[in-house]
């Protein structure tokens, strides 16, 4: 069965990656693509788009420009970590995507999502901010697609004394993220930085794209080895999470999933990270306050990290399907 996808994305480092293994998959076909703020400034995440499009032989896929900030506040853009342009700065040739829409994001995904109801997944890998949007729009949004999957989220709380990556997705956006985790839809599947943050890529990876000869694997390669500079800070090793990836692989092959819980997700701001968790403890105990009740999300918890991992890298070198 050929999975149809749209792609809601903010065009780092690993929303490109992201592409990139999608667009490997000869079972998928990309409908469209929406372009956020986050990672970069808007325009630069439409030429991101537009370059990996043009390198994997996707040039036709629709693309639409969305949010240039959250719903609420200023944007806030993650320059330290993806470089100025989102992909390390060290992309000369990028250009716009060359099927750019009129109509904008939030009005592309109620268009698709109304014209071909149950027929396609929706993946979003930056700030919901598009999809909130749309959702003022079209209330019933999230029913349409066959599925929803958010890479963001934190997960359920973490047991004492332990803490997650900070979830930049949910955090430039916290009212946009309550909105989307309050809708009803078909299936809502959450790829939070609990379960991103145990799939990492090391030096190894890098050495393998690079030596790969293919085009794809040799671009994976030199965005790859900027996004280690960010996180060798983190841990003292070249190492980096594959957050989108993982949430676009899990899409595809909810097999990889080891471990989920289900329940309903609340927004949460401690007066410096603002995350979406499910309402549930460590222990599985419901937590100690009285929560907003919504819609049950699937969390994952825990990945197959031996199957995902040489797929991913495989997928990164082989670039689209002949």
């Amino acid at each position: 069965m050929t999975r149809r996808i749209l792609v809601d994305t903010d065009t780092g480092i690993d929303d490109a990656l992201a592409l990139l293994y999608l667009a490997a998959q000869p079972d998928v076909e990309l409908v469209g693509i929406t372009a956020v703020y986050g990672n970069c400034v808007i325009d630069d995440a439409l030429k991101n788009i537009g370059h990996v499009l043009r390198l994997t032989g996707r040039a036709s896929v629709p693309v639409a420009r969305g949010a240039s900030g959250p719903l609420e506040s200023e944007a806030h853009i993650a320059h330290y970590v993806h470089g100025h342009d989102g992909l390390g700065d060290v992309i000369d040739d990028r250009r716009m995507p060359d099927h750019l829409l009129d109509e904008t994001a939030a009005d592309h995904l109620v268009r698709v999502a109304r014209t071909h109801p149950g027929e396609i997944d929706l993946l979003t890998l930056g700030p919901l901010t598009n999809v909130a949007t749309a959702l003022r729009i079209e209330p019933r949004l999230l029913t349409l697609f066959r599925s929803i999957t958010v890479m963001g989220g934190s997960g359920p709380f973490p047991r004492p004394g332990l803490t997650d990556m900070i979830d930049a997705n949910i955090q430039n956006d916290g009212p946009a993220a309550r909105e989307v985790f309050a809708a009803e839809a078909t299936r809502r599947l959450m790829v939070g930085v609990n379960a991103t943050a145990t799939a990492i890529t090391d030096e190894s990876a890098v050495e393998a794209l690079t030596s790969s000869g293919t085009p794809t694997g040799e671009f994976a390669a030199r965005i790859l080895a900027t996004y280690h500079d960010f996180y060798q800070l983190a841990w003292g090793r070249r190492i980096s999470p594959v957050h989108d990836g993982l949430a676009a692989a899990l899409m595809l092959h909810p097999e990889w999933i080891a471990a989920s819980v289900t329940g309903p997700v609340n927004i949460t701001h401690d007066g410096f990270a603002t995350r979406a968790r499910v309402m549930r403890t460590a222990s599985g105990d419901p937590v100690a306050w009285p929560i907003d009740e919504t819609p049950d999300t699937i969390a994952v918890t825990a990945v197959d990290t031996a199957r995902f991992l040489p797929a991913f890298l495989d997928s990164l070198i082989q670039g689209a399907p002949a």
